[in-house]
């Protein structure tokens, strides 16, 4: 590979117009822009390279002024947000955790099983690509209420592509969240996230370097599937959308298990200068951003691209999205040692171009000139690509509105049995609170025996493979209160999270997030998004956690309106030793305690919105201090062996958690009862705040945990709350009995489970 001469460029492409421009998703203003930064009109080949890099996938132009002042602070941080392919955090001198999380929301929605399948493919490269070796993957899914046959189909056809290809890459599945909503029927929302281990000094970086370095492409072949994937991420969409299959990936998980294996052993061989996964926008991003953040030019040869389909036009080698397809930059001398390594592989492995000094790339294609841009006007890092601050306006929020519900209540004064244990089946068995079995059953969550705790519990909990610590993990939203109080209701979403962690004995380490909003253009979408993530950075700033990255997705509304806005959280955390990590089953001969500042509301709460289809403010009161204070006590008696187990008091509330923790016995073979404190509703947990029955067992509350103590250690336990200064309640005991025993009640738990366990088994 040799440098070409600085002659003028003369191109063999035609000028791209500006009709053209719109049609690919730039604005006319955009389309002026263009031709000012490059100095003349665009090539059309150039064009479409602005098109995929200026959308808002890839630039990220109507988000990235906020993204810019997320809290991002640890002395652990190995790579600042944007910088790399995913972030790092260290976990001790010798390892690094590296973990990330996106969306495939649009894909998912035309084509559910290659969308979510070629989503966990996608975020799986950028985990390897730094060098680190996926452990766990996670997930994030909602979807319309699953009664309708078209919600079924998605949420079966999504389930099925996230299983098929993470169990073919052999990558254990550690947990996740699903959650319903009507809003979500046209536009389903899957997010997937993966945690990775490596060692920190084969750290690998994206940024190209070394004038005169070769640039080789390894990995699949290229063909026409996916091109203009990232613009078809970038707009609203509608019934002309199934059209757009062509926009949608393929994806083959034995062929990215060769790639990732490859491309491991090259990084932990040293022959790599930089590497990046072909994501969205593809050949284009990968080879603009490299070179864009190492400050260098690339030539790229396309006739050398190994391809699959003939006739492939320049733009089309570019913006092409076929999967399991990574770039390198290697120095001349390594080549070689990289090629055999990928033909070990079964692999190709290509030398396309070389990096220069001129800080453009230019794209050639037999001996003619297709392209010749700054790479510094393609990307967003750079400040190429625009960046909007849009009008945003509050809507015409009923937060103050007051729901009444009186029915548990009710049923619990007048001692109906029935009434109250048909209330109970009603909500355990809700898709939004039933089992998640009939989805996560589906996937591997023992391969590589590193599991501590699975999917199904609070988090899910994996082994370091030489050391004792193990890492937690958790991916949390909620739609239903960011729609109602955005910035409080961000605030909610990441205590969730740290609770789910601190539950299991885990200290939480740092954020990653997938922001899931409607078309940003409308001034009350973009209110929802400024405020949430603000939220979202303010609690992360309080907990100190570093926000490392993660992925915005706009334009996720249909005809019939906006989802829910949905920020979602993915949270890392790290327990010293696995064997304390805590479990949240019930056990035998045990007392229940309710700890933290128990405040429960019942306003957009799973209890009212599944009984009155209905959801209003104001949201339960919340305190980062407050939580803090909880989960270290959490902590403490962890490490003081004081407790068996842990979960936190969330969605469902008390009653909830409470049967939740039976059910995780009896699914562990431990057939356990539970019987409520005959004076619990003396407590001053009801004194104090004057609560009704159905909002202490079923209002949503922050800052609280259920606590499992074994009898022989109840008074150290108190004692140690007492000490720490922290408000709770005795709760009830475990028994042996098949019964909950709620004053002079005894209800049938094995009712309670088979609806629970059923729940959303019907849909599958």
């Amino acid at each position: 590979m040799v440098f070409l001469d600085n002659m003028k460029t003369e191109f063999a492409d035609r000028e791209g117009t500006l009709e053209e421009a719109v049609k690919l998703g730039l604005l006319k203003e955009e389309f002026e822009l263009i031709k000012e930064k490059i100095g003349r009109t665009p090539t059309f080949t150039e064009l479409a390279m602005f098109s995929g890099m200026w959308s808002e996938h890839c630039s990220y132009k109507n988000s990235i002024l906020l993204l810019k002042k997320l809290y991002c602070e640890s002395e652990r941080l190995l790579a600042s947000p944007g910088e790399e392919n995913a972030g790092a955090l260290r976990i001790n001198d010798k390892y690094a955790v590296v973990f990330k999380i996106e969306s495939h929301n649009h894909p998912s929605a035309i084509e559910p099983y290659q969308g979510a399948a070629t989503g966990v493919g996608g975020i799986m490269r950028d985990v390897f690509t730094m060098g680190a070796r996926p452990i766990a993957t996670l997930n994030s899914l909602r979807f319309g209420m699953p009664d309708a046959a078209r919600n079924r189909y998605l949420l079966r056809r999504v389930v099925k592509g996230i299983g098929d290809y993470g169990n073919s890459l052999g990558i254990a599945c550690s947990g996740g969240e699903l959650f319903f909503h009507n809003s979500y029927t046209k536009n389903p929302l899957v997010n997937a996230m993966t945690v990775g281990i490596a060692k920190v000094e084969n750290l690998a970086s994206s940024k190209a370097s070394g004038i005169g370095n070769s640039v080789l492409y390894v990995g699949a072949k290229t063909g026409r599937d996916g091109i203009h994937g990232a613009s078809f991420a970038s707009k609203d969409l509608s019934e002309s959308s199934a059209e757009e299959r062509s926009a949608v990936q393929v994806g083959d998980p034995f062929l990215e298990k060769l790639v990732m294996e490859a491309t491991l052993e090259c990084i932990e061989k040293k022959l790599v200068i930089a590497v990046q996964d072909m994501g969205a926008a593809g050949l284009l991003s990968s080879s603009s951003e490299m070179s864009s953040s190492g400050d260098v030019g690339m030539d790229l040869f396309l006739e050398k691209v190994p391809a699959r389909e003939t006739g492939m036009l320049p733009f089309e080698f570019m913006l092409s999205e076929s999967q399991e397809r990574m770039l390198m930059v290697v120095k001349p001398e390594n080549i070689s040692k990289v090629r055999e390594v990928f033909e070990k592989w079964e692999l190709d492995s290509a030398e396309i171009g070389i990096i220069t000094d001129r800080k453009k790339l230019r794209i050639f294609y037999n001996n003619e000139t297709y392209a010749d841009v700054p790479v510094h006007a393609l990307t967003v890092n750079s400040q190429g690509a625009p960046r909007y601050t849009r009008e945003s306006k509050k809507p015409n929020l009923k937060i103050s509105e007051q729901i009444q519900i009186d029915d548990f209540e009710k049923a619990i004064e007048n001692k109906d049995i029935d009434s109250l244990c048909s209330i109970i089946k009603e909500i355990i068995s809700h898709p939004n609170l039933a089992s998640r079995h009939p989805v996560y059953e589906q996937y591997d969550t023992d391969i590589g025996n590193m599991r501590v705790i699975g999917p199904g519990q609070n988090a899910g909990v994996y082994r370091l493979e030489d050391g004792k610590e193990a890492l937690s993990m958790t991916t949390d939203g909620n739609g239903f209160y960011i729609a109602l109080e955005p910035y409080k209701g961000a605030v909610h979403t990441v205590a969730e999270a740290y609770r789910n962690l601190a539950s299991c004995g885990s200290m939480p380490l740092g954020i990653t997030n997938c922001l899931n909003f409607a078309n940003p253009y409308k001034p009350e979408n973009y209110y929802f998004f400024k405020e949430a993530v603000t939220g979202m950075s303010d609690a992360a700033k309080e907990f100190k956690l570093p926000i490392t990255g993660g992925n915005v997705s706009f334009y996720n509304e249909s005809e019939d309106g906006p989802v829910l806005p949905t920020p979602t959280i993915g949270m890392v955390g790290l327990i010293e030793n696995a064997d304390k990590t805590l479990p949240a089953h019930l056990i035998s001969e045990a007392q229940v305690f309710i700890i933290g500042n128990f405040h429960p509301s019942l306003n957009a709460s799973q209890y009212v919105y599944i009984r009155e289809k209905k959801s209003a403010g104001p949201l339960p009161e919340i305190n980062v201090e407050n939580e803090i204070k909880s989960a270290e006590l959490i902590f403490e008696a962890n490490n003081r062996e004081l407790i068996a187990s842990a979960t936190d008091v969330s969605s469902g509330g008390i009653m909830t958690a409470v049967l939740e923790m039976i059910f995780y016995a009896k699914r562990r073979g431990e057939n356990l009862g539970f019987s409520f404190c005959e004076k619990l509703f003396e407590n001053r947990y009801f004194t104090q705040q004057k609560l009704n029955k159905d909002m202490f067992f079923f209002g949503e509350s922050a800052h609280t945990y259920l606590v499992c103590v074994s009898l022989e250690k109840k008074e150290d336990f108190i004692n140690l709350l007492k000490e720490k200064n922290l408000p709770y309640a005795y709760l009830g005991t475990s028994n042996s009995s098949e019964f909950l025993k709620l004053e002079n009640m005894n209800l049938p738990l094995n009712d309670f489970y088979e609806a629970w366990l059923n729940g959303l088994a019907e849909y599958f």
